[in-house]
């Protein structure tokens, strides 16, 4: 068997030729007619051109068809982006995500303390759970509700110049104006009243106020906002909680986090 696949007799010096062929007809030279050779030849010369010009067009084809893929790319390229998984509407400032202010016609005092303002459906879940802890005996107090962002501004700077601090550790502590929860009017500062020493101070977490959040504030759609470690890297709040208990307020607090569902034990 040859490289190319077809068998080879074996060579044989003395019978190389014609060894099946009759004595009488292999002693008798044969000459063709010439117009028999010539037919012959003209059809395996047509039978070769037309393979060759096959081969030559399909050759061209194969050349040409890599090109017009190339002239569609730039059609492909010069399309919108395809989007990404990644949020594009987060913006950040020392760890602080930014917020819009809340409209002032949104707004309505709180009826435990008429100097605070909340958003309409935060100041209504927010007096159910006040009254609610206060038949279990504990005094839930607001101490802060809405800010503008001119009202960030004084607490951020002026008190940051105050204690010397740096922007940086300003943050850590405060907000910068426009990146505060106070700005949404569905976030609220919550002291004990019965110990108000603890007011905005972590040993918050020590009183009757705060245990009593940790156990029931889900069922008014409140949360704590900054947690021990949590992601922003901001200080740990206990005090700071927030509504999250309509569309406006979960797309405002989640939407730019890209969280996903937290896992629950069956």
């Amino acid at each position: 068997m040859n490289k190319a696949g077809f068998s080879e007799k074996p060579q044989n010096s003395s019978n190389d030729v014609g060894d099946d062929i009759p004595v009488a007809v292999r002693d008798t030279p044969v000459s063709p007619p010439k117009m028999w050779l010539q037919p012959r030849i003209l059809l395996i010369g047509g039978v070769a051109g037309f393979v060759l010009l096959a081969l030559i067009s399909g050759f061209l084809f194969f050349l040409t068809a890599p090109k017009k893929i190339v002239d569609s790319q730039p059609l492909v390229t010069n399309s919108a982006p395809t989007p990404t998984t990644e949020p594009s509407n987060v913006n950040t400032l020392l760890g602080h995500l930014a917020y819009p202010e809340a409209p002032e016609s949104q707004l309505i005092t709180i009826s435990a303390n008429k100097g605070f303002r909340m958003r309409k459906a935060a100041a209504q879940k927010f007096e159910e759970m006040v009254a609610a802890a206060r038949s279990a005996g504990v005094i839930l107090v607001p101490i802060s509700g809405f800010r503008s962002v001119k009202d960030q501004e004084q607490l951020f700077f002026n008190v940051g110049a105050q204690r010397n601090q740096t922007p940086a550790e300003r943050a850590a502590l405060s907000a910068p104006p426009g990146h505060s929860e106070h700005h949404t009017g569905y976030a609220v500062d919550v002291g004990d009243g019965a110990v108000p020493a603890t007011n905005l101070q972590t040993n918050f977490d020590k009183t009757k106020a705060y245990q009593w959040l940790q156990a029931n504030a889900a069922r008014f759609s409140f949360e704590m906002s900054f947690p021990k470690d949590n992601v922003q890297g901001v200080s740990y709040e206990p005090w700071h909680w927030r509504f999250v208990g309509d569309r406006d307020s979960l797309e405002m607090f989640y939407k730019a986090r890209n969280l996903k569902p937290a896992k629950i034990s069956p």
